[in-house]
């Protein structure tokens, strides 16, 4: 067994990834080999950067997309890089193993690839999500040195840390906010308001809002768009793509 195989194992078995379950599809391999095999076997980010960088198809206008996910170990007592965190998919507090993915996508062949991803275990490195995406970040721009123009971000990643730095890299961010997030559209002039209590135009849906999120630079103005994703769902859109008439706003 090697990693190859490993690797295909877990992209076509996605609902089912235990090592006995690997053992049942693969007849001349136990349950012991496999796990000796994990032992002492590790597939680093460096592992997939090296079998995926070939096969990628670059474009200027690519897009970083980061996520975040949990394992869900709820069973589990002794797994290391087990604990406590939130978790999306039952959007309550669940023991598993959390993990940070970035993928590179070329919307002009709707093609993408997972090219980076981190272990979140504070207790190991004391890192914090927010750490392990300005990692990847970094990497991806003076490592990897691959060409993007946008990254598509979770609410978890929408801070003014995170923003400024791909601001400063003359890139673009598009990431949801909480609806509890403070913002200001008078330039100064009232106090800030929930983002769930501003008033929204005809004109507003359409062409978003120019505002500032609060603790941000005072000329720091972010596009907020408000998005109907279901009859009970709203999101609140930030991005730092400005119109020409935007930029006059701010300066």
């Amino acid at each position: 067994m090697d990693k190859l195989d490993y690797c295909q194992y877990l992209l076509s078995s996605q609902n089912n990834y235990t090592i006995t379950n690997l053992a049942e599809h693969l007849p001349k391999l136990s349950h012991a080999q496999i796990n000796r095999y994990l032992k002492t076997e590790k597939i680093t980010p460096k592992t997939l950067w090296l079998n995926v960088k070939e096969s990628i198809e670059l474009d200027d206008d690519g897009y970083l997309v980061f996520d975040d996910t949990v394992l869900d170990k709820n069973p589990s007592n002794k797994i290391e890089l087990v604990r406590k965190q939130y978790s999306g998919n039952t959007h309550s507090v669940v023991r598993g193993i959390g993990v940070v993915t970035c993928i590179y996508v070329n919307i002009k062949t709707g093609k993408f690839w997972v090219i980076d991803y981190r272990i979140y275990a504070p207790e190991e490195d004391g890192k914090t999500k927010l750490d392990h995406v300005e990692d990847i970040l970094r990497n991806v721009v003076f490592h990897k040195k691959l060409p993007f123009k946008r990254v598509l971000m979770d609410s978890w990643y929408a801070t003014q840390r995170l923003m400024a730095l791909i601001d400063n890299w003359k890139k673009i961010y598009y990431c949801p906010l909480k609806k509890n997030r403070l913002v200001d559209e008078t330039g100064g002039k009232e106090k800030y308001k929930r983002i769930d209590s501003l008033e929204w135009s005809d004109l507003d849906v359409k062409q978003g809002k120019l505002l500032k999120i609060k603790k941000f630079p005072s000329q720091k103005k972010v596009k907020l768009f408000r998005v109907t994703i279901s009859t009970n769902r709203t999101e609140y859109i930030a991005t730092n793509e400005l119109t020409a008439s935007d930029i006059e706003q701010v300066k």
